[in-house]
């Protein structure tokens, strides 16, 4: 029985397309049963029809407040029941009780080497801080803005002529193999948040979770 998940969206959704390609490979056990996302515009929705994966565009603008939108949202994602709700470029602040009711099965991915640079243009500002590297952190999500628990982290080092296009290129690459790596542990019963701490096979990770190295694709 695969694993089911749900995943959201706002834009070209390069980490769905990385999650759909391991999953067609075989080395990801999971059962993408829709993709959402807050624009009916995002080419990720297109992805998922050509893998013929349920689409819906939940337009936040329709609604009144944040909570009556997340209210929704959490009522078209519980639809499918789903044990993980995997964040690829969702550009929305959720609310509390969203967090709170998918407290322990949602994973967000962030460019940046997590404490340091939440939330936007992560890429200029490492360059612009004089940072020899860089890079993403998968992370389970809370109420407080990519605060959750570090997951799996991986760096690339920033050149003398890195602009933050080419930086965010390479940062990319990055993403579309933690990204899978962290979902598959997730679906293999290997991670848990255990009192708002990560924990991998039985042990807490430290603040900034697992670094990757090449060896892990072989776990």
């Amino acid at each position: 029985m695969s694993f089911p998940v749900v995943v959201l969206i706002s834009g070209s959704g390069s980490n769905l397309q990385a999650l759909i390609d391991q999953s067609l490979q075989g080395n990801l056990d999971i059962d993408i049963k829709a993709v959402v996302s807050n624009k009916a515009s995002a080419y990720g929705l297109e992805r998922a029809n050509n893998a013929g994966i349920a689409t819906h565009a939940l337009d936040h603008k329709q609604f009144e407040s944040r909570e009556a939108f997340d209210q929704a949202l959490m009522a078209l994602i519980d639809q499918y029941q789903p044990k993980l709700v995997v964040l690829a470029g969702f550009m929305r602040i959720l609310t509390e009780e969203f967090t709170r009711h998918y407290e322990g099965r949602m994973l967000n991915i962030h460019p940046s080497l997590l404490p340091k640079y939440k939330g936007l243009n992560t890429h200029q500002r490492a360059i612009d801080a004089g940072e020899a590297e860089h890079g993403v952190s998968v992370h389970f999500v809370t109420s407080e803005l990519d605060a959750g628990s570090v997951v799996l982290q991986a760096s690339t080092e920033i050149s003398s002529d890195e602009t933050a296009d080419s930086l965010a290129q390479k940062v990319h690459a990055l993403e579309h193999i933690i990204y899978p790596l962290s979902v598959k542990w997730f679906s293999s019963g290997r991670l848990t948040l255990e009192n708002g701490q990560a924990v991998l096979d039985g042990e807490p990770l430290p603040e900034s979770g697992v670094r990757y190295t090449t060896d892990l694709n072989e776990h």
